[in-house]
């Protein structure tokens, strides 16, 4: 089993309620097996902000189902993409929903922890985009009350955002822990017409966690190798740097997911081999 890559949640099953990216609430249990039969040694869970309650990730029930499928089929969850800061960002105008989300992130650290998580993604990205210095500077007020707990557990703060690699540097330094680290977005990057070496120079010693997907420039998600992500500049920064973390498949999909996905996960097999 291949303990370095994971996929993302729900990329093994069929859509759920027709959207692209979600947790699969009632049948999410059944992508482990799926996952082990391909060799995935990883699932990145979803906390959604849609019924965030009964994710399992935020019940005591949910967490012994949770280590109960990992101790069975080997297959273990390191890492959440926290699509709930999507919807509710910490950096909200609105401080009662940037109270709520700090503490709804404070439990999830707490529940990371029982686990064994070691990286939280926070999306900065689409309607949570850092639209600005104010912005910015409320994310790093509302994170570093957090980050004892998150040093507590050993746990990063992955931020994902669309800021150049220059920008988001600054960001990064705003910030006085090693707890706070960069989840790096192979797609969104492209899509963003960056360059991948110019971005692990800026930073690509806080990349803790990093998404694989292909996108065209200024457009979505497309099947790995058919997008504008130059991969081979990818691999050539990644080379320049000690990285330990983990890659997370989260490639495009179709309605059900798996036939797509197995040529997806071939075609980026074959290039690590390159």
């Amino acid at each position: 089993m291949i303990e370095s890559i994971g996929i993302m949640q729900g990329r093994l099953l069929p859509k759920f309620q027709g959207r692209y990216q979600a947790h699969p609430v009632g049948y999410w249990q059944k992508e482990f097996e799926i996952a082990k039969n391909l060799d995935l040694g990883l699932i990145e869970f979803i906390l959604d902000f849609n019924n965030f309650e009964i994710n399992p990730l935020m019940t005591m029930q949910g967490l012994r189902e949770i280590k109960a499928l990992v101790d069975h089929t080997g297959v273990t969850v390191k890492s959440v993409c926290a699509d709930y800061f999507m919807e509710a960002p910490l950096h909200s105008e609105n401080l009662v929903i940037g109270e709520k989300s700090s503490l709804v992130l404070k439990q999830l650290i707490r529940n990371g922890a029982i686990l064994g998580i070691t990286d939280i993604v926070i999306p900065c990205v689409e309607q949570a985009s850092l639209k600005n210095i104010e912005d910015q500077v409320r994310l790093v007020n509302k994170l570093t009350p957090l980050l004892d707990e998150a040093e507590k557990y050993n746990i990063n703060l992955a931020l994902e955002t669309d800021l150049g690699p220059k920008p988001f540097l600054e960001l990064l330094n705003m910030f006085d822990s090693e707890r706070i680290k960069v989840n790096y977005d192979t797609g969104n990057s492209a899509s963003l017409g960056y360059d991948s070496l110019e971005e692990f120079a800026c930073y690509g010693d806080k990349i803790s966690d990093i998404h694989i997907k292909d996108r065209q420039l200024g457009g979505g998600s497309v099947p790995l190798g058919s997008g504008d992500t130059d991969f081979n500049s990818f691999f050539t920064a990644l080379s320049k740097i000690d990285y330990k973390g983990i890659f997370i498949m989260q490639v495009y999909r179709d309605d059900e997911g798996v036939d797509i996905f197995k040529r997806q996960f071939n075609w980026f097999k074959d290039l690590l081999k390159q």
